[in-house]
């Protein structure tokens, strides 16, 4: 039976964690996958494989924690614990991701500071720097396909990237020019959509 396929489901027939301990060690299973960054494995994990969030679901799971302070899977974590278990699930996924990858990254701290100059460990770095670049594009493009419906708003994601990555403006100041306008963008778009003969 793949992972996808329990039979733990919500109301509406989405599969969903059945306890926390579920929750805790697929958290736990994706930080350990995650070298080169947990986010492209988490996208995987909880859309893909164990289809406990639409595509959908996560990009706004993802949106909203990108606006919160602190590393955006943790607070991806923190979301997705907490809809299906409350503060006990929040805790549970938080510490998934956190607890055995601490002891790994400590344990390879110690190990690395010896042989940080050595050229060959250098060369493997930028190797896996541009791995986990092509992941992140990766998915930034698995999670563009789900906006289909809404090619429009990609608009603002395109700002952005050239504010950021181009530009190289401070994140906090893209994020306060274009959030108002994003947000005022979609309600305007919302009220026209309520409006008697509204086609859309």
């Amino acid at each position: 039976m793949s992972a996808g396929t329990g039979l733990d489901r919500d109301p509406d027939g989405q599969p969903r964690p059945g306890s926390l301990h579920e929750l805790f060690w697929v958290f736990t299973s994706l930080a350990l996958r995650g070298f080169g960054g947990v986010l492209p494995w988490a996208q995987r994990a909880l859309v893909e494989e164990r289809r406990w969030l639409t595509r959908e679901q996560f990009v706004e799971t993802l949106a909203f924690g990108q606006l919160l302070p602190g590393p955006n899977i943790c607070n991806v974590a923190i979301m997705v614990g907490d809809k299906w278990f409350g503060w006990r699930g929040s805790l549970a996924a938080l510490g998934g991701l956190l607890c055995v990858p601490m002891g790994i990254v400590l344990l390879a701290a110690v190990l690395y500071g010896p042989v940080a100059d050595e050229p060959i460990v250098r060369r493997a770095l930028a190797g896996m720097g541009a791995v986990a670049g092509g992941m992140i594009l990766a998915t930034a493009g698995k999670l563009a396909l789900a906006q289909r419906g809404r090619w429009r708003w990609l608009g603002f994601g395109v700002l952005a990237f050239l504010g950021v990555g181009v530009l190289h403006l401070k994140v906090i100041t893209v994020l306060a020019a274009l959030a108002p306008l994003a947000v005022v963008s979609a309600w305007i778009a919302q009220r026209r959509a309520a409006q008697p003969g509204s086609s859309s």
